[in-house]
Formats: structure tokens, C-alpha cells, sequence
């Protein structure tokens, strides 16, 4: 048979035996580079001397360049960086020691964070001045404003764009065989090797990861309702000005 639907349906329970790596190394990335471009919007904001010239650079860099391109130079230049380390200091690290999922992970969060910078940096600046002023007007430190006000307010108007960003981080693991990691993709083609039947496995891949990013992005529209309908109950009714509202988060 050219092509067996067969096949598609029964090789879909040993597939999901590496969904848990791809979910690890999604949801690790995830967070990594949430708090890297986190920094870089900070950075970017408050506009500090050489670091901004540097983050600006980086962002640039990191999204003029293949993700594909940037798992190879991960995974063969920290080697060759360990090795000049060792050599210039006499130190002895091991690039054996390292496991491949950690190339994996810094080359997915660097390449996600010069992305996701971009929409926490403005989802940051669309929070109204107004309940900033406010809130140092009543005594609130940097920190507190940035906890109670600014990091809330944010996460709700940034929250669609980082949704697709993670939903294309799962997409992306599927590239972390370069790294030497076995996931659904890459174990998908070690066993469509065996009989040479890629075309089914393609599909049941295609199937998986589906499903997958469906299932995610219905969780992130309802975190997304949630955020809003807490957003507007703790706004309370219009007549309240925006420093009463922020002694009552106080």
C-alpha cells in the first residue's frame, strides 16, 4: 500500500511516550524566556546605557536568524567555548557532563525571549500612567507597583501574544533533534526508519501535534476570560477613582 491509514492511528500510543520530553522542554523554554525578555522589556523601557544598545542588538540578531540555524550554533559552539574556557583558565568542565536537553533549552528560551520582549515591553507601556502615578503617590515602593499594578495589568494585555508564542514553542521542539534529544519528532523518525513507512508517521505527527496546540489554546482563551472578568470585578464600578482602587490592593 502506498500509503496505510493503519499505521497513522497505531503508532500514535508510542508517540505520546516522548510527549512529556516536548512538554518539558516547551514549557521550560517557556519560563526561561519569559523572565530573559522580561529583563530585555526593562531594559528597554528605562533605555540603560550600553545594555540597551546590547539587548537591542540581540533582539535584532536573534529574529534576522533561523531558529534551526541557531540549535546548531548552540549545541557546537558551547563546546568549543567550554574547551578555550578550560584552556585560558586551566579549568577542567566537561562538555560530556552537560545533557543535550540544556543546548535545547537555551537556544528555544534566547530565540522566544527576543520575541516575547517585544510584547511584554509593550504590553507595559499600555498600562495607564495614571495608576503608577497613583500608586507612588500613596507610598507604594517600585516593587510593589510593579507586582500589584504593572505586572497584573500586563500579563492580561500580553497574554494572546505569549499564548501563540508558547503554542509555537511546541511547534518548535519538534527541531531539537540537532541537539541529540529524543522527542515525539525525533522518535517519530527513528520509527518510520525501521520500515520506511515516514509518510504515516508525518501524519500521525501532524495529527498529535494537532491536537496538541488545540487543546492549549482553549486553556489559554479561558485563562485569557479569566484574567478579564478579574481584571473588571477588581476595577469595580466606574465612579471609583484610580487611587481608591489602589489602596484597596493595598
Amino acid at each position: 500500500m502506498i500509503f496505510d491509514p493503519r499505521l497513522v492511528f497505531t503508532r500514535i500510543p508510542k508517540i505520546l511516550k516522548y510527549l512529556p520530553i516536548t512538554m518539558e522542554i516547551a514549557i521550560g523554554a517557556t519560563l526561561i524566556s519569559l523572565i530573559i525578555g522580561f529583563i530585555v522589556a526593562l531594559i528597554k523601557i528605562r533605555k540603560v546605557p550600553v545594555l540597551h544598545q546590547i539587548t537591542a542588538f540581540y533582539v535584532s540578531f536573534t529574529r534576522g536568524t533561523p531558529i534551526l540555524v541557531q540549535l546548531y550554533a548552540t549545541y557546537v559552539g558551547i563546546p568549543i567555548i567550554l574547551r578555550l574556557f578550560n584552556a585560558h583558565f586551566g579549568t577542567s568542565f566537561s562538555v560530556n557532563g552537560i545533557p543535550p536537553i540544556v543546548f535545547a533549552l537555551l537556544a528555544l528560551s534566547l530565540n522566544d525571549a527576543a520575541y516575547s520582549s517585544e510584547a511584554i515591553r509593550a504590553a507595559i507601556q499600555a498600562v495607564d500612567r495614571g495608576q503608577i502615578e497613583a500608586a507612588h503617590s500613596i507610598g507604594m515602593t517600585t516593587w510593589q507597583t510593579l507586582r500589584r499594578i504593572i505586572i497584573p495589568e500586563s500579563l492580561v494585555i500580553a497574554l494572546p501574544s505569549l499564548g501563540n508564542a508558547f503554542i509555537g514553542m511546541i511547534k518548535g521542539t519538534s527541531l531539537v533533534f540537532v541537539t541529540a534529544v529524543v522527542e515525539m519528532s525525533t522518535y517519530g523518525r527513528q520509527l518510520a526508519g525501521r520500515d520506511f513507512r515516514y509518510l504515516e508517521m508525518y501524519v500521525t505527527l501532524a495529527i498529535i501535534y494537532w491536537v496538541i496546540t488545540f487543546v492549549v489554546s482553549k486553556l489559554l482563551n479561558l485563562w485569557e476570560r479569566k484574567l478579564k472578568c478579574d481584571e473588571r470585578a477588581a476595577g469595580g464600578g466606574a465612579g471609583r477613582d484610580t487611587a481608591a482602587r489602589l489602596t484597596e490592593k493595598v
